[in-house]
């Protein structure tokens, strides 16, 4: 069974839904499938990581023997071996990887090595089907191969079928290949079209601008790209043409080969040889917004045929939304085409000018929130398709899927790192849409197969475009349906420190998922030599006497005999330092802008004396500071090293998808962004025009790369991404350490967490290495955001929208919790509440401010805040201010917000954005 596949998109953003939108959604709920009881735990599947660091690898296909041939786009044709554990190059076959336009300039394609399958009788015949671009013609060809044992035997290579290609411009190459139980081979192919010129439909009909318009291809019946191919492949290299495919043999201007067209990207495909259905992934366009006399936002496409059909592109996206018949030349916008008749009088045309009528997709969705799939997410889009499983296929095998997932379909979303589990009726309809493991981790599924054994392998293509990435894989999803191994947690109550050393073992934690009896044994290893020393029992003692680094083992068995291990290091003979780091600040949890923030460090390190005897000397402690924007990690120690600009930009970038396309130093699909900072070094309009092109789109400035549209990303994140990309240009420095004593003050204007770190490296004892303690402490703005509190109630849903999610209130009685905050010193909040009428209907109600519960001690309460009817779109949810005085408290506690209105029945009463502390 066969997948779909990918297609460069920089820039794009998963920022989140705008916000006129928020109301809306709330009322329209997509066609989820209900979560089911039957449906088994996700502990139940595990990863198993066969090979890393592949070459961009972009399809498989499994042997009946477990084995995996796998191709990447340069040319290598691999071999996993389940006996070996190894996987080998046993061939490399000559590909085209570059496209040179007629001035002579050269970029990289996306062609190559780019489909491979098996034939249906390989036990019998050893065919192997490849599909790449040619090196020495400006075509793509499917070819047959034997593979005998571990060789592919390049002499018995035949070229089964041409597909003509222009290799001017990018892009969009399909290459999926796949059978039906007939034993027809079916092979998608993109519509060979560049994008670069519109976001919109690729029409261009002006001379010598064939490159640029898609109907020479999607829409042209005579050519056999932007298709998806059906051919009965015959012994001696030929094929015959199957009945039922789009045009009937020798009707005049059409190829017979074509069973689907109108298709943009068609990557990865797969057949279910059960219902004979055809299922595709096609990659859209760009836009990210409607345009009036000009056509739809792009969408990415599920799609479904039962049968041969066109299914619109370039004159169609999504559920037939229709594009206007833009005239390139005068730049005129004509009416839109019309999905019962298409018609296409291009002069790049050689096929019927009057096309069947467009099918709707399946599933289409945006790059922002889809209303009706909000399973889908927002960011980047790359839908593909994958196997359809059916239990009955794998009697026998030894991992076969439970019931639960009998006659599903497993579509994926590459740039989003999800798989679907879809289920679709006996008429093509979706019926049901669920995530497939939300909590395992993917980077980049570019192939998708179920093995003999029962195991779904997938492929990863890694987080970078165009380049061989380090979290590249070959990995293969096991269900275990009987009993489950323990899943084993080992912590030492030191692992570190002077000898004597007196460890107390810990195996909290560990958990057997079917509740079976367990049994505890731990190995003490010296790593100077010598047998371990073997301790039972779930927590024991043990002291180390001699100086050394050690390992203890925990092996934890159930009573069935399945057993798992935990490790953990330990270092006797040097005792690591103390290092304290306090603030004379009455409130531990917050800074306040512009008030003085002041601290001090003290060290003591048993071998190397303390601070205050004089045996350590200042200059020896590390002290630094950082503001830190919400979002990033508390413990990311390598951001104090660096000058350059910390705030939201880089933030956003990192909770974005721009690295997909995009390295800091290197260059990837797109350019690194080291590089955009240089060339733009200096130029004061560059954060407007940059900007600009991320939310609008645009190309031109690197060759032919162009950076997609992002109308979901505000004027402002857009700023504050390129205000950071411009300061790479500039290599970090490392900051001076601070004074161990002195004062910080925050900036009246700083948002971010206010980080503040001192560590201190001793000099080692026994002949044993250094030991490093460093303590941090953070003090946060006293500006909570709403949307990001740590927990919310039934009935408060939250949006992303930036940076930080923000949080709807649908129901009184419902509350957000914000754990362990200290309130000494604070006399009241501000908050900052958005009540839309219009958009949202909401009816008000007040905010209570309790500590430890949502029905703790009342600190405080807000007025009653009514509902607003905004004059104009712009200030729908503009927030107002109110403020609350606050009953004294100290120390740490919960800090719940409650949100009430008893007369709002069922309807939503606000929009909480931030509650500002105030001392």
């Amino acid at each position: 069974m066969k997948p779909t596949r990918l297609l460069y998109r920089p820039y794009q953003v998963a920022i989140g839904l705008s916000v006129a939108a928020i109301g809306l959604w709330a009322y329209t709920a997509g066609p989820i499938q209900p979560a089911d009881t039957t449906r088994p735990d996700e502990n139940r599947f595990t990863k198993v990581v066969l090979a890393e660091k592949l070459n961009e690898p972009l399809e498989m296909t499994i042997l009946p023997d477990e084995r995996v041939l796998l191709v990447e786009r340069h040319g290598a044709v691999r071999l996993y071996s389940p006996a070996t554990r190894q996987l080998q190059t046993i061939a490399t076959i000559p590909v085209s990887t570059k496209y040179t336009d007629k001035e002579g300039n050269v970029t990289e394609a996306e062609d190559g090595l780019l489909g491979v399958n098996i034939d249906p009788n390989f036990a019998q015949n050893h065919w192997v089907y490849l599909y790449y671009s040619d090196p020495d013609a400006p075509r793509n060809v499917l070819t047959r191969y034997e593979l005998r044992g571990d060789e592919l035997v390049l002499s018995s290579k035949k070229v089964v079928l041409d597909v003509p290609t222009q290799r001017e411009q990018c892009c969009h190459t399909g290459g999926s290949i796949d059978w039906d139980r007939a034993g027809n081979l079916y092979l998608s192919t993109g519509d060979n079209t560049s994008p670069r010129a519109t976001l919109y439909a690729p029409i261009d009909e002006r001379d010598g601008r064939s490159p640029w318009d898609a109907q020479k291809s999607s829409g042209n019946t005579n050519d056999l790209r932007g298709k998806i191919l059906r051919i009965h492949p015959e012994a001696d290299g030929t094929y015959t043409i199957p009945d039922g495919n789009l045009f009937a043999r020798g009707t005049p201007k059409t190829r017979p080969e074509i069973y689907t067209m109108g298709h943009r990207n068609p990557y990865r495909i797969a057949v279910d040889k059960h219902t004979g259905n055809l299922y595709w992934g096609d990659v859209g366009p760009d836009a990210g917004t409607d345009s009036a006399g000009v056509g739809p936002m792009a969408e990415d496409e599920y799609n479904v045929a039962q049968r041969p059909g066109n299914f619109g592109w370039p004159y169609f996206v999504g559920t037939n939304k229709a594009y206007n018949d833009v005239d390139f030349a005068t730049n005129t916008k004509g009416a839109p085409f019309d999905p019962a008749h298409p018609v296409n009088d291009s002069p790049n045309n050689t096929g019927l000018r009057d096309l069947p009528p467009a099918q709707p997709a399946l599933i289409s969705y945006p790059a922002s929130e889809s209303k009706k799939f909000p399973i889908m997410g927002s960011g980047g889009r790359s839908a593909m398709a994958g196997p359809t499983y059916y239990k009955a296929d794998f009697t026998g095998a030894k991992r076969s899927f439970p019931d639960y997932y009998d006659g599903k379909v497993f579509f994926y979303e590459w740039m989003r790192d999800m798989i679907l589990a879809v289920t679709i009726n006996d008429k093509g309809e979706q019926t049901g849409i669920e995530r497939f493991l939300p909590n395992m981790p993917f980077s980049h599924p570019i192939d998708m197969a179920f093995g003999p054994n029962g195991d779904l392998y997938v492929l990863e293509y890694g987080t970078g475009w165009f380049v061989q990435n380090d979290d590249s894989r070959l990995v293969r999803i096991e269900y275990n349906a009987g009993n489950r191994k323990p899943m084993v947690q080992a912590t030492a109550s030191q692992t570190a420190g002077a000898v004597p050393m007196k460890v107390a073992f810990s195996s909290a934690g560990t958990k057997d998922f079917d509740g079976d009896a367990l049994t505890y044994e731990w190995k003490v290893y010296n790593k100077a030599g010598g047998q371990p020393t073997v301790l039972t029992g779930a927590n024991p003692n043990f002291t180390f006497q001699k100086a050394g680094q050690y390992k203890a083992v925990l092996t934890v068995k159930d009573d069935k005999g399945m057993s798992d291990t935990r490790d953990i290091a330990l270092v006797a003979g040097n005792q690591p330092p103390v290092v304290t780091l306090t603030t004379t600040n009455r409130n531990t949890s917050f800074y306040f802008p512009g008030q003085p923030v002041a601290y001090q460090v003290s060290v003591a390190d048993k071998e190397d004396g303390s601070l205050a005897s004089g045996k350590i000397m200042p200059k020896q402690v590390q002290v630094r500071s950082l503001y830190q924007q919400a979002g990033a990690s508390p413990d990311a120690g390598h951001q104090f090293a660096e000058t350059s600009y910390l705030g939201t930009g880089k933030t956003l970038i990192d909770g974005s998808d721009c690295k997909g396309c995009h390295f800091t130093d290197k260059k990837s699909i797109g350019p690194a962004f080291v590089d955009v900072s240089k060339r733009y070094k200096g130029d004061p309009n560059a954060v407007a025009s940059l900007s600009g092109k991320i939310i609008k789109g645009g190309g031109g400035v690197w060759g032919d790369a162009i950076m997609t549209a992002h109308p979901q990303l505000s004027t402002s994140d857009a700023q504050e991404m390129v205000k950071y990309i411009l300061t790479l240009a500039n290599k970090p420095a490392v900051a001076p350490s601070l004074p161990i004593k002195g004062t910080i003050t925050p900036g009246k204007d700083e948002t971010g967490s206010l980080v503040l770190r001192a560590s201190y490296k001793d000099k080692g004892a026994n002949g044993l290495p250094a030991q490093t303690t460093e303590q941090t402490l953070l003090l946060r703005n006293p500006t909570l955001l709403m949307g990001g509190s740590d927990s919310q109630s039934k009935g408060v849903m939250l949006y992303k929208m930036g940076q930080v999610p923000v949080a709807i209130v649908m129901a009184s009685g419902t509350y957000v919790q914000f754990n362990k905050l200290d309130l000494t010193g604070i006399k009241a909040m501000e908050f900052a509440v958005s009540v839309p009428k219009q958009q949202l209907q909401a009816v008000g109600g007040r905010i209570e401010v309790r500590l430890d519960s949502p029905t703790g001690q009342l600190l405080g309460q807000t007025d009653e805040l009514l509902p607003v009817e905004a004059k104009n779109a712009a200030d729908v949810f503009k927030p107002a201010t109110t403020t609350a005085t606050l009953t004294p408290a100290t120390g740490v506690h919960d800090l719940y917000f409650v949100f009430k209105n008893e007369k709002a029945g069922k309807a939503p009463l606000f929009v909480p954005v931030t509650a500002r502390l105030l001392n």
